[in-house]
């Protein structure tokens, strides 16, 4: 949790090394996954690894408790599933259904954890300038309300909420027109292929929506007073957009979104 969050943030304690890529020529890569973490564990230990974790778990809960509360409130049971049945224009119009209904599930589900998800990245960042700032949920609570007021219990919110929209959409979308498509009814295992089919779109949009993401979460740690939000290891953005042009200035929009072999980029966040 923390190494990947880390990555993102693009602190790099750890000098690169040269390999060479698949066509043989030399390139500097950066420390991967593994070798991140046990630095990690040799500065702060095995506990080190945990770092915002609690703050975590509680937003993960809130989400899946508000996602349960949103399904008892809208059955399941009252909305009209996709059928082999279903004509062209019937089917796609249940998808449609579908997919605002996950939409409005998963965008509520993310505004009451949101909260929880920032005191936890900020949990984390603090392993950059060895902060104590953030530590119990509670007493961040404050500090944050103190502060910041209630706006920053939900910096970085929009960007998260549009990866969320976006990724739906497409991937659901783009699984129906596969299905109705490109598998034909006549091919033996064309039910299997349509079970996985929502899957695999899945891994594919979600490279497409990481930048979201990655634009989301460094917004919850940036100018919040951290060392890692302040230059010179990030500007202060005055909003999501500042931050998203500055990263696709730098050409590190997919920063972190690799976790093992790590092209060094042309700028990296310096470090002492």
């Amino acid at each position: 949790l923390l190494t990947a969050f880390l990555l993102k943030v693009g602190h790099e304690p750890l000098p690169p090394t040269i390999g060479r890529n698949v066509l043989g020529r030399k390139v500097l890569y950066l420390p991967g996954f593994f070798t991140y973490a046990r630095h990690i564990v040799e500065v702060d230990g095995k506990r080190g690894l945990f770092r915002g974790l609690t703050p975590r778990l509680i937003s993960s809960t809130l989400s899946t408790i508000t996602r349960g509360s949103v399904k008892k409130a809208f059955p399941l049971e009252d909305m009209e599933h996709v059928s082999n049945k279903d004509d062209v224009k019937t089917s796609l119009r249940k998808v449609v259904k579908e997919t605002s209904h996950e939409m409005m599930m998963q965008c509520v589900s993310r505004l009451v954890s949101h909260p929880l998800h920032v005191i936890s990245m900020r949990c984390m960042v603090q392993f950059v300038g060895r902060e104590v700032k953030y530590s119990g949920v509670f007493s961040s609570i404050g500090r944050i309300f103190k502060e910041e007021g209630i706006l920053g219990f939900f910096v970085g919110l929009v960007p998260h909420i549009l990866g969320d929209v976006i990724f739906l959409w497409c991937c659901n979308l783009l699984a129906h027109f596969i299905n109705t498509y490109a598998v034909d009814d006549n091919f033996s295992q064309a039910s299997v292929i349509r079970s996985y089919t929502k899957f695999v779109m899945g891994i594919a949009v979600s490279m497409l929506t990481y930048p979201f993401l990655l634009v989301g979460d460094l917004m919850a740690v940036n100018n919040c007073g951290l060392r890692a939000g302040l230059p010179p290891y990030a500007p202060a953005f005055s909003s999501w957009i500042h931050c998203w042009r500055y990263l696709s200035a730098q050409g590190q929009l997919f920063r972190g979104s690799s976790l093992l072999f790590r092209r060094a980029p042309a700028v990296c966040f310096p470090v002492d």
